[in-house]
């Protein structure tokens, strides 16, 4: 699809450096490599994390220090990279911010969802940062948005909501769903007692105090040792970590394990009966991805995202995500044995435009986005 014309891209993903936005930067640049007559540089703040053969790189490690540094690069030292860098057919920002260069065709992809997050009082006290960010995204998002060719987030209920957040048009808002990752909850029997697992950072958001709640309620109810908890939360991540460890800490049926390295996390999701994610706001929701395909029951915050992210899974139960008590209720059925409160999720495509694999965002974004005026 016109690839015998030479085309120039640029990627820039300058705050970009773990999880689930690393894995699409290097996504992105593997695609971009195969492509003959592409000529591809990346701009990031730590070339190591994302080498590529064929891919040349510029690095700006001051990018990541703090928001000033972040907004200085990219409405600053990008528009000068530009200039250097002279015409290009497309420059491409993974991560939100929509940056002040000189190009054809210019596209971003919408990674975060707290513009998206309904603020409780205890966000203020407990995690600050994410309620700055949930505060002052939305002008960061719109900020300059509209000189994009086209924008690229990975929900259908993502577009709608940042079409009517920003004014963009949603015509030309691109789903793209992310690949799955190696993990894949195998289907054994589950370890006994049940084993329920929620992996999450130490974040407020994720909303980890709901499933602990839900625990204390079980074990008051049923006794210790009947089911187990498990977290990747240590406990003293953060004040939120440090809130949730001193308030439920005392509860025996909850592990605070912390971070898992791949080989933990794939044992962890083997031996569990049932995944929880009761995360109030997510792009995507990786975990409900790695977990469904074991056919072993999830338990899902009743919110778009995980609607979403759940298509095509057998056994599922939908709560409040503000419901301790709704939660738990699910959590006995599978203690007990029984899924009534459950049910499959049908699987559906996104309406246009929609992108089902890189190749195909590749290509819309080079040879049918309309250029810049």
């Amino acid at each position: 699809m016109g690839e015998s014309v030479a085309r120039t891209v640029v990627v820039s993903a300058v705050n970009i450096r773990r999880g689930g936005t690393l894995g699409i930067l290097r996504e992105c640049l593997e695609e971009l490599s195969r492509r003959p007559g592409v000529q591809v540089t990346a701009i990031v703040h730590d070339a190591s994390l994302c080498r590529c053969p064929g891919v040349r790189h510029i690095e700006i490690p001051w990018s990541t220090r703090s928001w000033l540094h972040r907004l200085w690069c990219e409405y600053i030292s990008l528009n000068r990279i530009s200039k250097q860098l002279g015409q290009t057919d497309l420059w491409l920002s993974l991560h939100d911010i929509t940056p002040r260069v000189h190009t054809r065709r210019q596209a971003v992809y919408c990674q975060t969802s707290f513009p998206f997050l309904k603020l409780r009082a205890r966000d203020f006290r407990l995690s600050p940062k994410i309620a700055l960010f949930a505060l002052l995204t939305p002008a960061v998002y719109r900020f300059r948005i509209g000189k994009n060719s086209a924008v690229i987030v990975q929900q259908e209920w993502f577009r709608e909501a940042l079409a009517k957040k920003t004014g963009f048009d949603s015509n030309r808002i691109i789903v793209a769903r992310p690949r799955g990752t190696a993990f894949s909850a195998a289907a054994l029997p589950p370890s006994t007692p049940p084993l329920f697992f929620y992996p999450a950072i130490a974040d407020g958001h994720k909303n980890a105090e709901v499933l602990c709640e839900a625990a204390a309620l079980l074990e008051r109810r049923l006794g210790a040792g009947k089911f187990r908890v498990v977290l990747t939360i240590r406990g003293d991540e953060n004040r939120y970590a440090r809130w949730l460890r001193k308030r439920w800490g005392n509860v025996q049926s909850i592990e605070f394990q912390g971070y898992m390295d791949a080989d933990k996390l794939q044992r962890t999701y083997d031996g569990a009966a049932c995944l929880v994610h009761p995360s109030r706001v997510e792009t995507w929701g990786m975990a409900i991805s790695e977990f469904k395909p074991s056919g072993k029951p999830l338990i899902l915050s009743d919110l778009p995202y995980a609607r979403e992210s759940a298509q095509g899974a057998g056994c599922v139960g939908f709560f409040p995500p503000d419901d301790a008590g709704a939660l738990a209720s699910l959590m006995l059925q599978v203690i007990r044995g029984g899924t009534e409160g459950f049910a499959s999720v049908p699987e559906t495509s996104p309406r246009q435009p929609y992108a089902p694999d890189w190749q195909a965002l590749i290509d819309k974004l080079l040879y049918e986005s309309t250029p810049n005026r």
